[in-house]
């Protein structure tokens, strides 16, 4: 580890929170070998990018709101991440250049008008096939929904910049760069309010370019739709230098004219296809004549509704009457758009947003949508599966009190799922995670007296054993007030199992299970207001007319006072009982404007008194963090937002329950972690890509995150972020307590293992997870030892160990296999893992031909397991020597008692005795002379080396008692052993 120029004093003090440090910044290596890992679900989220190869068919790039950009090279059997180290993850659209295929394009944020997007950073350019990336600029333009490039120069390209989309900005409209990205000159622009849409060339010549400007502006509340007259068709014939616009026979402003989705025909240049939307005069438009007049063919709604959300249209390349829209269905005409049948999508949820047909082979084509990216070969027969990306899109996080603890939220248009936080088979496959009756928006609230009733969306109640919901709102039929959003607070008290929380406009309480509620509250949003400033131009329109329409969009019960409730408002308004709901106060922080959106708040497990709140004001147009600290209750507030970089918008902020003044905060790209209660904020989005971080939970240990782009991810074992303190870590080498150890076992040989190819989420560490600190880099070999309860060595690792040689004959998935482990003599933090089992017995020593241990289905020689109960773990680094206890506790679902545990482990250590002797026999002879006597010894001890391995094997493979026939075979081969002594 490098430190910073400060001295080791001062940077641990920095560490530590101290109020005297300045800066709490410090080297981020030195949490590197903590590390976050993906559990799924793999169900694709929002894909609105998608582009193939004509000369590489079986290869597709996508990008995925939130997810970055994937890229398969079989047809979408396997899709790879490329773009993960990038600083954003929201995608807008990709190009390929035809006439370098290497050189990709990305416009980052994905394009759209819709509740809950997210915006990006501008432009990337890729030379080497997506291996490396180089951002090229329009940072400010935010959404980048199309790319040209033209088919005869890979540094000729057209960018079609959307814009803010919740307020006015310059950066948009039509961009076109001569120089692959290094410049950008604006070549066509109406206004602050108009942003560029759509871009094609004219096939055969892209002199002629084709480009949608589209005016549309989200309100700060939520389904807020500002449309104006900006919107058009343009077309530029040298080469994008001077534009017209294209008017005949389309819609005018007063149609209310809205995003229109262009299709060129690559059999026909002169055929142009217009999804138009407007008020009465929307459809399907189609030019014959390179778009100088046009006549609507379709007026089917299904082909242009929801223009917000969709308006694609893409005509086969050989066959210029073979059409194909995107709406909530994909569609396909075969006579020019006069008639429609439907190609791919309802019931199934599909949602598609974009079509790239391979002008080679039009049979072979991509469709990205709502579910992800899936893959045709036959023209749309059959499909690849979108049960291979784990881009989900989830609102809220929550885990459940299971063993293994499930993590559950509601998936934006797939429902909700629960994934399971460790797998039984080594991994976290389909196996572990299924969808729960609850809906697929916000919030799931696990019921703390039964994991497998929970409650969630705006309301049902799902019984795991049955599969069954059941409606169990305050209000099943809405209206009259009562108002909801697409995600709305549904937890239980922390105090209280019995006690669940709802909210409407106003906050409910049920004990039976929403067979009763109770309102606590009146209507705690704003009765009035003013349009904020970043309405702009539509202040004085229908839409902006101020009328009581937020809702309260976080609760915060204290951990500490059942009686004291926080309440956010998505309209800027914070309000707190103290006397479970009969009164209520308005503590909003005077800096907050109307529709500054009050994301989520946590109450102190230290202080009833304080509570922090992550305010969202990306509906303002303001993408700077926000997070307000309070610690006498509301009367006053601090904004604590030091170190968490502008552009990124706090979703989410927690406390960790068990160390006081350590918080977490998820923002638009990370996860940050402050060590003093908010003051300052380090970065520990670690090995995760940048994608929006919508909730965050503690779970015992573990630091649980849900994403809005690329679904479920834990950290486990936050211990060391806990016990970050200078004086210990002034020390040479400093030994972390390590947290509870859980004898847990994978049954990996209980099935087929699934193919390699099949996507899966990481299990945990198995074992006893050990940290340790070193000052500077040991100059001498870093020992670690784990003790039992009388103080005998159980294990010793050894930074000198050897590495652990490969098995022998291993042809099977990586999982199945330990992990290699050496422990590192390197300065800074590291982590180890003790697998909590004694030393192997020698059966399998390298080298040695036995093979009998693998069986039908392979697995790496283990060591007996531990007995569940007390153990110390003693580091000796640079000449210091610390010790920690370490509590090793049973697997919960595992009954078996104590004794048979005790007999368990005593007969396995037996068998390993044997088996050392058994060897040291094998050992003498073979030194004995070549002869009959020699090769008989040999073949006898061999044979009796392969029954010690399948017997310890049974004895090892379950969490029970040895049955009496084993306990009597483990006497048996001793005292064959003993007979089988070689005699010189």
């Amino acid at each position: 580890m490098h430190l910073r120029p400060l001295s080791c004093a001062l940077f641990l003090v920095a560490l530590a929170g101290s109020s005297a440090a300045a800066d709490t910044g410090f080297d981020p290596t030195l949490f590197r070998e903590l590390q976050w890992r993906m559990i799924g679900p793999h169900r694709g989220g929002r894909t609105v990018a998608a582009v193939g190869i004509a000369e590489q068919p079986s290869v597709f790039y996508v990008g995925v709101n939130n997810g970055g950009v994937w890229k398969t090279t079989d047809y979408g059997r396997v899709w790879t991440p490329i773009f993960d180290a990038q600083p954003t993850g929201s995608i807008g659209a990709i190009a390929i250049a035809t006439s370098n295929p290497d050189v990709v394009y990305v416009g980052s944020g994905e394009g759209l008008q819709r509740p809950d997007l997210s915006t990006g950073d501008g432009i990337y350019r890729s030379s080497d096939a997506g291996k490396t990336w180089m951002h090229l600029g329009l940072r400010d333009g935010q959404q980048i929904p199309a790319i040209v490039v033209d088919p005869r120069d890979e540094n000729r390209l057209f960018v079609a910049v959307l814009g803010h989309p919740y307020g006015p900005n310059a950066e948009r409209g039509i961009f076109r760069s001569k120089d692959g990205g290094r410049s950008f000159e604006r070549v066509l622009y109406r206004d602050e309010y108009t942003g560029g849409m759509d871009l094609a060339f004219e096939p055969g010549n892209p002199e002629v370019v084709y480009a949608v400007l589209w005016q549309a502006q989200q309100g700060p509340w939520e389904n807020a739709y500002f449309k104006g007259p900006g919107s058009g068709l343009y077309k530029s014939s040298d080469g994008g230098t001077s534009w017209r616009p294209l008017t005949q026979g389309l819609p005018d402003a007063s149609e209310e004219l809205g995003r229109i989705g262009l299709g060129t025909c690559d059999s026909d240049p002169k055929r142009l296809y217009a999804v138009v939307g407007a008020k009465d005069l929307s459809g399907l438009y189609r030019s014959d004549d390179a778009g100088e007049s046009w006549r609507r063919i379709n007026d089917d709604q299904r082909l242009a509704g929801r223009d917000g959300d969709f308006n694609e249209v893409k005509a086969d390349p050989g066959n210029a009457d073979v059409v194909y829209v995107a709406n909530v269905v994909a569609w396909k005409s075969t006579d020019g758009g006069k008639t429609f049948g439907g190609f791919r999508g309802a019931p199934g949820g599909d949602d598609p947003h974009r079509f790239w047909i391979n002008p080679r082979d039009p049979r072979t084509l991509i469709l990205a949508g709502d579910q992800g990216a899936i893959v045709t070969v036959n023209g749309g027969e059959t499909w690849s599966s979108w049960y291979n990306q784990p881009t989900a899109q989830f609102y809220h996080v929550i885990a459940d009190s299971a063993f293994p603890y499930r993590v559950c939220g509601g998936q934006q248009e797939s429902g909700s799922a629960c994934v399971a936080s460790r797998g039984e088979h080594g991994q976290i496959t389909f196996r572990d995670w299924h969808a729960i009756g609850v809906e697929e928006y916000g919030y799931v609230a696990p019921d703390p007296r039964d994991p497998d009733i929970l409650y969630g969306g705006k309301l049902t109640r799902f019984d795991r054993r049955t599969g069954q919901s059941v409606n169990v709102a305050p209000k099943p039929l809405r209206g009259d007030g009562y108002r909801v959003l697409r995600t709305q607070p549904v937890l239980f008290s922390p105090l209280d199992p019995s006690l669940l929380y709802f909210a409407s406009e106003r906050v409910w309480k049920t004990h039976d299970g929403g067979q009763h509620w109770e309102a606590i509250s009146p209507d705690l949003t704003r009765e009035s207001w003013t349009p904020p400033t970043s309405v702009g131009a539509y202040r004085d329109s229908p839409e902006a007319k101020a009328t009581r329409r937020g809702v309260v969009y976080t609760l915060a019960p204290s951990p500490l006072d059942a009686n004291r409730l926080w309440a956010g408002t998505d309209d800027g308004l914070i309000h707190v009982t103290s006397d479970a709901g009969k009164n209520w106060t308005d503590v909003t922080p005077s800096e907050l404007q109307p529709w500054a959106k009050v994301s989520l708040m946590d109450a102190s497990h230290f202080d009833p008194l304080t509570a922090y709140a992550a305010i969202n004001t990306f509906r303002l147009d303001d993408l700077r963090p926000h997070l307000y600290r309070t610690r006498d209750g509301g009367k006053g507030w601090t904004h604590i937002t030091a170190g968490i970089p502008d552009g990124g918008i706090v979703n989410v902020v927690r406390e960790d329950p068990k160390r006081r003044g350590l918080l977490y905060a998820g923002t638009e790209q990370a996860v940050y972690v402050s060590f003093d209660d908010g003051d300052h904020w380090q970065s520990l989005r670690l090995n995760m890509p940048a994608t929006s971080i919508r909730d965050l939970v503690v779970k015992g240990d573990d630091l649980v995150v849900g994403t809005h782009g690329r679904s479920f991810w834990i950290l486990d074992d936050v211990t060391p972020l806990r016990a970050l303190d200078a004086a210990e870590l002034s020390k040479p080498a400093f030994l972390f307590a390590p947290q509870q150890a859980i004898r847990w076992r994978s049954n990996k040989n209980t099935d087929t293992p699934l193919p390699q190819e099949e996507p899966a989420g990481q299990n945990p560490p198995e074992g006893a997870i050990l940290h340790y600190f070193l000052e500077s880099s040991a100059l001498q070999a870093v020992v670690l030892e784990i003790l039992d309860a009388s103080g005998g060595v159980v294990r010793r690792f050894s930074s000198d160990d050897a590495p652990e040689p490969p098995l022998p004959g291993r042809n099977v998935p990586d999982y199945w296999l330990r992990p290699p482990q050496r422990l590192s003599a390197a300065a800074g933090l590291h982590r180890f893992v003790w697998d909590l089992r004694y030393p192997a017995p020698p059966v399998l020593e390298p080298g040695y031909p036995i093979a009998a241990i693998y069986g039908d289905t392979p697995r790496a020689p283990l060591g007996p397991w531990a007995l569940p109960g007390r153990y110390s773990v003693r580091l000796a680094a640079n000449g210091v020597t610390s010790t920690q206890p370490l509590l090793v506790t049973m697997d919960p679902r595992v009954q078996t008692p104590a004794q048979g545990l005790r007999e368990q482990f005593d007969r396995s250590m037996e068998v390993t005795r044997v088996v050392g002797n058994a060897r040291a026999a094998l050992d003498q002879a073979r030194a004995l002379p070549a002869g009959e006597a020699r090769e008989k010894a040999e073949e006898a001890l061999e044979a009796l080396l392969d029954k010690l391995a399948s017997l310890y094997d049974m004895l090892q493979a379950a969490d029970v008692a040895p049955s009496p026939q084993l306990a009597s075979l483990v006497e048996e081969l001793g005292r064959q052993l003993e007979a089988l002594q070689p005699q010189r």
